[in-house]
């Protein structure tokens, strides 16, 4: 059964228990909507999007039926659905991705690193939400909260959620993930990305990221960063010009006017032939010889993998035009979570099936949509140690 099947292989029974238990939620009294099953259930609604409640719960339990784990268990109505998926919550999910989800590529996987370093990236992205007054307050829109004083832009149809993730290049996996408010900018949520940054990473970011305690934040974690520069954000005076003519340089907090709290960075500076437009990227790799400024230039286009990740993630997985339903933001936050655990399960199973061909396939050559539509379509049995409650 796909969405037991499938998904369980990823996150097994055990883990999801665990999950459930680390938030308190696990029930005290059998019931007929238990914690694990219902937490399952989310992750059917993701991957069978946006199809019914009851459509999606037949779905979830078909295999269960068919090896008869579920006895004389009988489908719950949609008010059971709804008030189970209230008592679960969504921090068991939240909880679930944080101990599960890690980098999928291995070392021998050269299309996933670059000079030894996996590449990485972070951005935001925004999803659109049910129009509900609660909603509204919790998560705002574009145009919704005009500051003092100022006209207030055109009002969006919906309220949006904001997701900051942090990517894997080569599979697709996002590995870490914060969802915030509309109104939150995603250099703060970008923040909390640190968590999941390690030594031997190079993370990738858009021109919105490199402020200097963002910066901060997350060289200390020990990945290495490569962000492009907006505009004359920094002065860039040179330190020490460098053999390929890129360059060392101080930069500082716009609030560090006594200028004694600098970070020195590489700024490496290029022209894209077509555009005519001149790039500024700023680096912690500050050795030329070892990491060439033109190979830095070059690489800075891996960072459009992860807009092509949300493209999944909304495009094709949510779908185009459809919006979150939950009326409430705790449901909303359910399914988002949701959302990117079936997410990485599927890219699991897509480096999976790249590995099983001969030729070693780079996941980049297999289609999300395929693999979306197989899972939406095959019946699988799920493992043979799966139970619907602990």
């Amino acid at each position: 059964m796909v969405s037991v099947g499938l998904l369980a292989r990823v996150y097994p029974a055990g883990a999801v228990d665990r999950a459930v238990e680390a938030c308190g939620r696990r029930e005290r009294r059998s019931r007929v909507l238990p914690a694990r099953l219902v937490l399952y259930f989310v992750l059917g609604l993701a991957l069978f999007s946006p199809d019914p409640y009851l459509e999606v719960m037949r779905k979830t339990t078909f295999g269960l039926r068919q090896v008869g784990l579920l006895g004389t268990w009988r489908e719950p109505s949609k008010p059971s659905i709804s008030l189970a998926r209230r008592r679960l919550g969504w921090e068991p999910l939240r909880e679930l991705f944080a101990r599960t989800v890690v980098p999928l590529a291995e070392p021998s996987d050269a299309w996933a690193f670059w000079r030894g370093l996996r590449l990485m990236a972070v951005d935001g992205t925004c999803v659109d939400i049910a129009d509900t007054p609660a909603n509204d307050e919790v998560f705002g829109r574009h145009g919704g909260r005009p500051k003092p004083g100022e006209r207030p832009y055109k009002r969006a149809a919906f309220p949006q959620a904001r997701v900051v993730g942090l990517v894997e290049c080569g599979t697709h996996a996002i590995v870490d993930a914060e969802v915030t408010d509309y109104h939150t900018h995603e250099t703060t949520a970008g923040r909390e990305s640190a968590r999941s940054m390690r030594p031997g990473m190079l993370v990738l970011a858009d021109r919105g990221y490199p402020g200097v305690e963002l910066w901060r934040g997350w060289a200390t974690s020990g990945a290495e960063l490569l962000m492009r520069l907006a505009g004359s954000r920094y002065s860039l005076v040179p330190d020490e010009v460098l053999a390929d003519g890129s360059w060392l340089t101080t930069i500082y907090g716009h609030t560090d006017r006594r200028r004694e709290h600098g970070i020195q960075v590489r700024a490496v500076r290029y022209q894209l032939e077509a555009a005519g437009e001149e790039y500024t990227l700023l680096t912690t790799l500050t050795d030329h010889e070892q990491y060439p400024g033109s190979e830095l230039a070059a690489l800075y286009t891996e960072r459009w993998e992860i807009e092509s990740t949300f493209k999944e993630l909304k495009a094709q997985q949510i779908g185009a035009g459809q919006v979150l339903a939950s009326k409430t933001p705790d449901g909303i936050l359910q399914q988002i979570w949701g959302h990117l655990l079936v997410h990485y399960a599927l890219r699991v199973h897509m480096l999976q099936a790249a590995r099983a061909n001969t030729e070693n396939l780079d996941p980049d050559r297999l289609s999300f949509m395929t693999c979306l539509r197989a899972a939406r379509r095959i019946t699988m049995m799920p493992p043979a140690d799966f139970f619907p409650s602990a």
